[in-house]
């Protein structure tokens, strides 16, 4: 058992709940394939997962997921994950479940479960997260990214004026006669130059103006927030990037409820004072069973074009807030001042001045986010050749596995 009281097997099983098979979009844990954890007194933690093949194609994703979830819980050293099979009643079973599932209640989401999930949070109002968000967003398209974005700031919507985005959000039947909201479509780039589309869902896209108030209780949010999630015909997409409101509230903990495989990313400006609060969202993620997977330090300073460096939100917090919280500082956004004129254009600054030295450390966040921290899975296949495996079985044909 480790020294940290709070690391704990049934803390290790409650965060991997968040990981979800690709293909079948429910938990390791409730699929029965998390066979056992082990936690040290040093903050080792072993978990041990029997795949439904042994040659899995999934087995790096799945590995990769289950040590970036474990690696949320404080006082983590290490992980090893261990790898068994399950055996040939074991995927029987998963099989029944997974079609007694699929039989008795539609999606929670219309997310995919292969959908990179990142909650853009704060601890407080007017430190750039939504800026953050939009640019981050048209950034990962310009990399030929699938992108949502979902504006869940619902009394502080901004993330259509951030990005240009006019019209009204309209409903549409499928093919099973359900009305589901369109998002709206804008395109990364313009014309021959367009490189990607971003998904675009926001309250300030239902109300008649920007200057609408709202005045919902957190219920309300909440249940607004389950309804851009289950009633948007979202379609396929590598990321979705939502906008949270600033703080801890009604819509975090459904947020972790209705998607947990969501991360988070927070912002925090360099001041000291931020730091606390900002911490305080952190621990929210992490008792939610949400991982942390990085802090972003916005308006850290400015350059003037002298080259001297002015620090006028004070300096430091991003580290501090990381030494805090235990999550990587991840990003340092300078101040510029073409963020605030070309986000007001509806124009993000990545695409308005790439140039910029804001622009440069936006972009560059994007391409860790997508190569690093939160890689979209590589979707070989390998639960499909479970159906092969069982017919196999009951009709007494050899099985082999490739």
């Amino acid at each position: 058992m480790s020294d940290h009281p709070d690391l704990t097997p049934e803390a290790v099983t409650a965060i991997l709940r968040g990981v979800l098979d690709p293909e079948l979009g429910m938990s390791i844990v409730d699929l029965g394939m998390l066979k056992d954890v082990r936690v040290s007194a040093d903050g080792d933690v072993t978990v041990k997962i029997a795949l439904t093949t042994a040659g899995c194609p999934l087995r790096g994703q799945i590995q990769s997921d289950v040590v970036n979830k474990v690696h949320g819980l404080a006082g983590v050293r290490e992980v090893d994950v261990e790898y068994g099979e399950l055996t040939q009643e074991e995927r029987s079973t998963l099989m029944q479940r997974a079609r007694l599932e699929a039989q008795r209640r539609a999606p929670e989401t219309r997310v995919a479960p292969t959908t990179r999930v990142l909650a853009i949070s704060s601890g407080k109002g007017g430190v750039g997260k939504s800026s953050i968000t939009a640019n981050l967003a048209v950034a990962l398209a310009a990399q030929g990214r699938r992108i949502g974005v979902l504006d869940a700031d619902i009394w502080g919507f901004s993330i259509p004026r951030l990005l240009g985005v006019a019209g009204r959000l309209r409903a549409q039947k499928n093919a099973e006669g359900k009305g589901l909201i369109e998002p709206i479509d804008i395109p990364v780039g313009t014309g021959s130059d367009s490189e990607g589309v971003v998904r675009v869902v926001s309250m300030g896209l239902l109300l008649d103006d920007e200057d609408t108030a709202l005045m919902w209780r957190g219920l309300i949010l909440a249940k607004a927030l389950e309804q851009f999630l289950t009633d948007v015909d979202w379609g396929q997409l590598d990321y979705l990037l939502i906008d949270m409101p600033p703080g801890t509230g009604d819509i975090q903990m459904a947020l972790s409820r209705l998607l947990p495989q969501a991360e988070m990313l927070v912002v925090t400006p360099p001041a000291k004072n931020a730091q606390k609060v900002a911490a305080r969202v952190a621990d929210m993620a992490r008792r939610s069973y949400m991982k942390v997977l990085g802090i972003v330090e916005n308006m850290s300073a400015f350059v003037a074009p002298d080259g001297s460096v002015h620090e006028i939100f004070g300096a430091g917090g991003g580290r501090r807030l990381s030494k805090l919280t235990g999550a990587e500082l991840v990003a340092q956004i300078p101040i510029e001042p073409q963020v605030a004129v070309t986000g007001d254009e509806g124009r993000p600054v990545v695409l308005a001045a790439p140039d910029s030295a804001a622009a440069i450390e936006l972009t560059r966040l994007a391409a860790q986010i997508s190569s690093t921290l939160l890689p979209p899975p590589e979707m070989a296949g390998c639960t499909a050749r479970i159906f092969d495996l069982i017919a196999q079985a009951e009709s007494g044909e050899p099985t082999s596995v490739e």
